[in-house]
């Protein structure tokens, strides 16, 4: 338990930082923003806000601390089409297995695809003929604990990255989280999750290199190079419940809560449920808002209504555990016409 008590303390230190979130006087100042995307349907169907009960690969994106409670092995693809109308992808894979009886180990890649973007000049605003397409990726390495079935904690490591052809940035994030689970069938859940604390970023490369007039007007060129400004990674801290209705062996109905506290933008809070039935179809809906007087300007992009569901086939007989789930998920945007997710999960 003294290992438990050590960790949450640590917990406590390290959101000491986001104690002054929701200051929307800050909102735009931060950088690296697919950090606060996620690109796993189930968990978008109920907008991101389930820190509480959140397990497997999809637990490295929103509390690391779930990522042990699987079998012994999940695997997950999946593809999301951001804010409709943009041309932007989310694409991501993750896998994470079991390593004893009570560790997990998980890895995930996320990329961004913007397309092909047309090459232009002062001299030719209306294109070169050439094109560029930005990459925007995230790798994040984890490892979670479990301490005899109760109480689970995570920690991640998140290399974030973003480039085009001759101007970079690189960062590194940090996340942490721990879950809590009581109950006779163990169907009340707590969570408390940490994400992207890490070091600031800043372009650098040939790309901010401007040719100028020599001063002294000798007829030459001179190569000025420009400095970029850093910029901070969007911190949040998550705090999630869950409580399962359990019926019968069949019937599940889970309602969850999520309060969201963000350093550079305004606090939200949400709720949604999710019934299923024999574990093997699930429809879930969630409502997420912004806490207090927002402009419309500075209102986030994912308020209203999410929604989504998921199928799972049984792949062996014996072993019911082995399965192949299929999720869908459906997010309303302020902007544009909404995201929509689709994954494959398999699961040993």
């Amino acid at each position: 338990m003294n290992k438990i008590y050590f960790f949450l303390a640590a917990l406590f230190i390290l959101t000491v930082p986001t104690a002054e979130a929701g200051n929307p006087d800050r909102q735009g100042e931060a950088g690296a923003y697919e950090l606060l995307m996620n690109p796993w349907a189930r968990s978008a169907g109920l907008h991101s806000m389930t820190t509480a009960n959140i397990k497997g690969v999809e637990a490295l994106r929103l509390n690391v601390a779930g990522m042990g409670r699987i079998n012994n092995l999940e695997a997950m693809v999946s593809y999301a089409n951001y804010l409709q109308g943009t041309d932007i992808s989310m694409n991501a894979i993750g896998v994470v297995t079991k390593t004893g009886e009570r560790g997990a180990f998980g890895l995930s890649l996320m990329t961004l695809d913007f397309g092909e973007i047309d090459v232009t000049t002062t001299d030719q605003p209306e294109g070169t003929g050439a094109t560029f397409s930005p990459s925007f990726f995230n790798l994040a390495l984890a490892y979670a604990h479990t301490f005899e079935n109760k109480i689970s904690v995570g920690l991640a490591v998140r290399l974030v990255s973003e480039s085009i052809s001759n101007v970079s940035a690189f960062g590194f994030a940090l996340d942490a989280g721990v879950q809590y689970v009581t109950g006779e069938e163990d169907n009340f859940k707590f969570g408390i999750s940490l994400r992207n604390v890490g070091t600031p970023m800043k372009f650098t490369g040939e790309g901010l290199a401007t040719p100028a007039p020599s001063p002294n007007g000798g007829g030459y060129e001179v190569t000025l190079n420009q400095r970029s400004a850093t910029y901070e990674l969007p911190s949040m801290l998550n705090i999630g419940w869950s409580y399962d209705f359990l019926f019968s062996s069949k019937h599940r109905f889970t309602l969850v809560g999520n309060f969201t506290s963000n350093s550079f933008s305004q606090d939200q809070l949400g709720a949604g449920a999710e019934y299923a039935f024999n574990e093997l179809f699930m429809v879930r809906a969630g409502y997420k808002t912004d806490l207090g007087n927002v402009s419309e300007a500075e209102e986030s992009v994912y308020t209203g209504l999410s929604a989504g569901a998921s199928f799972e086939l049984p792949l062996n007989k014996e072993n019911k555990n082995v399965r192949l789930g299929i999720d869908y998920a459906y997010r309303n945007t302020r902007l544009w016409n909404g995201t929509h997710n689709i994954a494959l999960r398999i699961s040993i």
